[in-house]
């Protein structure tokens, strides 16, 4: 007669741990909180003076506002997640604007020779920068830096006003609208959405993440990381010359100093560390930045809108800025991954190995 034995698993007597309940406030994006909370104190302001934050003209200058930061910011989110940075992205733009209404010369069977000029000269930018970064080994702050003073001294010495003109047919991108939503803004969130899902579902993206999060895993994991960074700034550099197109079509013209001097490249950065993305790279995402966005240019109309000195407008947007990136860097200390200086090697828990931690992305 045969007899049955059970074996009893290991972890029988002892009790199951129970994972750890998640609050439900930490999975929501901070950066959309502080969006909402924005719009309803704007929204009481300016009822206070009798005026409306809603209303189509408001809604409009928003969205053409966020609409130009957008495509910068978009393309600086990519260098960012690679652990790199592109301070050139203001003069990019400038070069494209000048670049477009020049070649289109308000001929308007010479649009797609313009656009197609502008965001080729504005990719090769990128792709120098790019390939100067990687191959020689020179910090990305450095390198764009450079490329951004030698496009300088290139349009003060040529191009020292506007020049060229863009046709009528062309200045739809930016001024036509759908409704209240400006077309600039509708491709604007068509080209977040291509990215965010880019970074998400190719492997390029992933690839993205990985080259942030630690380039010497990433190359040892078979990565081509020197080719990641290099499309990053590609498209970094091509999002700008985009932008450029949007203010040609806004100045019907070209025009340099005005637009290199307003400080896009900055601002850009700001948008993407608000939005949640690292500095340091490997975690952030491209949903945050246009919440980021758009909270700058609620502000920017708002401090319009209230005619507030321009010195103290820039001080409130710093400080603004700093308070929300401080806490949003506050938020992501959790308190339990204090560093043990002491292990108990004693007892049986010691020896199991220490959870998996989720990944970088968000």
């Amino acid at each position: 007669m045969s007899t049955t034995s059970t074996v009893a698993p290991a972890s029988a007597g002892r009790a199951t741990p129970r994972a750890p309940r998640r609050n439900p406030l930490r999975s929501v994006p901070l950066i959309s909180v502080a969006l909402l909370v924005l719009l309803v104190v704007a929204g009481i302001l300016l009822a206070s003076r009798g005026e409306n934050l809603l209303s189509a003209g408001s809604i409009v200058d928003i969205l053409t506002r966020s609409s130009l930061l957008g495509f910068i910011a978009i393309g600086q989110t990519l260098v960012i997640l690679c652990r790199s940075l592109d301070l050139s992205v203001g003069y990019v733009a400038a070069l494209s604007s000048l670049v477009a209404a020049v070649v289109m010369d308000g001929e308007p069977s010479r649009i797609l020779l313009g656009v197609a000029a502008a965001l080729g000269i504005a990719a090769a930018v990128g792709l120098f920068n790019g390939i100067v970064t990687t191959k020689l080994g020179v910090h990305a702050f450095i390198t764009t830096l450079g490329s951004g003073l030698i496009i300088k001294g290139f349009l003060d010495t040529r191009y020292p006003g506007p020049s060229g003109s863009v046709p009528s047919a062309f200045q739809g991108f930016g001024y036509t609208r759908i409704g209240v939503l400006p077309v600039s803004a509708i491709i604007m969130l068509v080209i977040a959405a291509a990215g965010a899902l880019m970074l998400h579902r190719t492997r390029l993206g992933h690839s993205m993440f990985a080259v942030g999060g630690n380039i010497d895993v990433a190359r040892l994991s078979g990565i081509r990381t020197d080719r990641t960074l290099i499309l990053a700034h590609v498209m970094c550099s091509t999002m700008a010359g985009l932008a450029g197109l949007l203010l040609a079509a806004r100045f019907s013209t070209g025009v340099g100093a005005q637009i290199y001097g307003a400080g896009y490249d900055l601002d850009s950065i700001a948008a993407v560390v608000l939005g949640g993305t690292l500095l340091l790279g490997g975690r952030g995402g491209i949903g945050g930045t246009i919440a980021a966005v758009l909270i700058l240019g609620v502000l920017d109309s708002l401090f319009n809108q209230l005619q507030i000195n321009p010195f103290f407008r820039d001080v409130l947007r710093g400080v603004i800025i700093i308070a929300a990136v401080a806490l949003y860097a506050r938020r992501q200390i959790d308190p339990k991954k204090a560093r043990v200086r002491f292990r108990d090697t004693t007892s049986p828990s010691a020896a199991e190995p220490p959870p998996a931690t989720e990944g970088g992305r968000s």
